[in-house]
């Protein structure tokens, strides 16, 4: 992985950039990818089309049965740091705007990436 503006580049043509909602890093797929996000090429004010959206547990499409939540309730003296998650959003020339269907705080703001930690 390299940092190059405020994305990482990552093995098999994907992208990655700080999501401070999750607190983690997301990806996408660019070209030459036969199904890629949309990519303005703009490392430092990046754009991606179409939305966003990375989910986990049982907000994953299609999930049945038991999820982190399931687990965590079931082991209060330790649980896993694994939560189930949504986050949904549009990145448009260096700002990720969180739609109202994300599950963390920043759910309906807008902010500026800043660069990865490496």
């Amino acid at each position: 992985m390299a940092l190059r503006g405020v994305l990482r580049t990552i093995a098999g043509d994907r992208l990655g950039f700080w999501c401070p909602g999750c607190e983690q890093m997301h990806a996408v797929t660019v070209a030459p990818h036969p199904h890629p996000w949309g990519f303005n090429g703009d490392f430092d004010k990046p754009t991606f089309t179409p939305s966003v959206h990375v989910t986990s547990g049982h907000y994953m499409l299609g999930h049945c049965g038991d999820c982190w939540c399931t687990y965590n309730a079931k082991h209060p003296d330790k649980p896993a740091s694994f939560k189930c998650r949504s986050c949904h959003s549009f990145v448009t020339d260096g700002r990720i705007q969180f739609l109202d269907d994300c599950t963390h705080a920043l759910a309906g703001q807008t902010v500026a990436l800043t660069a990865p930690t490496l």
